[in-house]
């Protein structure tokens, strides 16, 4: 009898270690359903000089679009990363970065410390709208668009120069 139970609980034990490596979030996902058109008209966000800017503005145009906010380490750490991507990428891609509900003297503050306050488009969100309509629960949140408004990847969590790399080379053409 003790051997049935003893083979039972190994049973229980490596479905339950089967079923959590199987459907572990691993941060990033591909070829969601998610549109962007849905999110873009909802989204009400305002530039570094006042002006009101809609994510509609950019239909039909690659995107990276970053949520992060001066309190979060690994969104300090991409950022400078995400501008040189920009760089890189030029008018074959638009970056763009939403600061989660802080003010423009914070975030601008922390962009130009990094220096990088004109290398790509800055955004704030004062309701965090932008940050609920793609689901977010982690921070950074990055999602990559490409022009027929489809999120391509949705990446929870930091990553390097590298991985965006990786990642915008899905969006352009």
């Amino acid at each position: 009898m003790r051997s049935y139970t003893l083979i039972a609980i190994a049973v229980i034990v490596i479905g339950a270690i089967f079923f959590v490596l199987n459907n572990r979030d691993t941060g990033t996902t591909t070829g969601g359903d998610t549109e962007f058109n849905k999110i873009a008209s909802a989204s009400s966000l305002v530039d570094y000089s006042g002006n009101t800017v809609s994510l509609d503005q950019f239909k039909n145009k690659p995107l990276v679009i970053n949520s992060w906010a001066v309190w979060c380490p690994f969104c300090r750490e991409e950022l400078a990363d995400f501008a040189q991507l920009q760089k890189e990428f030029q008018n074959r891609v638009v970056v763009i970065a939403i600061d989660r509900q802080e003010t423009f003297k914070k975030a601008k503050g922390f962009t130009d410390e990094l220096g990088i306050t004109g290398d790509m488009l800055f955004l704030l969100d004062s309701s965090d709208s932008f940050y609920k309509l793609i689901g977010g629960f982690s921070m950074p949140e990055t999602i990559f668009v490409n022009s027929s408004g489809k999120i391509i990847v949705h990446k929870r969590g930091p990553m390097d120069l590298f991985e965006m790399r990786e990642h915008t080379n899905k969006i352009v053409e």
